[in-house]
């Protein structure tokens, strides 16, 4: 398992555009009607990657605890299906139900969506304001796997609550760690 450091997107970017079919239901879903009131939470996922894997369930619950409070979260998986057919679609839909994401799960086929973002590994987060500004790229929480540190979603949820309470987040962020985003 190869260890890729995200990009860290400046702050302050706007989030890029995007239309991409969500593997749950198979339909298209634009960024501007999943955006949350309050935030979003963009993370670049795959369902094979270990370093997700180690993370999903905390993902999971991560949807379920913000929704109620503005945030939306939105995964997206842009890796080569053709080589890593583990990552097809109709396995993201299976991923999806067995991980219980209450979020869209979009398949992005042509990588442009990944490209937008500078994503550059699974997980890798991205998290924006009501005006869709990044406010956090960064981590999840110090939890890799094998490394004995449960996982808390702590940087991300310390992101997200300053959102909610309309507080500044901390310009202090770690780059997200995992398996490079699998590239035509």
């Amino acid at each position: 398992m190869a260890r890729t450091e995200s990009n860290m997107l400046p702050l302050g970017t706007k989030a890029p555009d995007f239309s991409l079919v969500d593997t749950k239901d198979d339909q298209v879903k634009s960024l501007d009607k999943l955006k949350g009131t309050t935030g979003t939470l963009v993370m670049f996922i795959c369902n094979h990657c270990p370093f997700v894997v180690h993370v999903s369930s905390e993902l999971s619950q991560l949807a379920k605890d913000y929704i109620s409070k503005g945030i939306k979260c939105i995964a997206i998986s842009s890796n080569d299906v053709e080589n890593y057919p583990q990552d097809a679609p109709h396995l993201m839909k299976q991923n999806a139900i067995e991980n219980e994401y209450i979020f869209p799960y979009l398949y992005d086929q042509t990588q442009e969506v990944a490209k937008a973002y500078d994503a550059a590994c699974t997980p890798d987060f991205f998290l924006f304001d009501d005006k869709l500004e990044l406010v956090y790229a960064g981590q999840l929480d110090d939890s890799r796997p094998g490394n004995g540190i449960p996982v808390t979603g702590e940087d991300i949820r310390a992101a997200m609550d300053a959102l909610v309470d309309n507080k500044p987040v901390s310009k202090d962020q770690k780059p997200s760690m995992g398996c490079n985003i699998k590239w035509k």
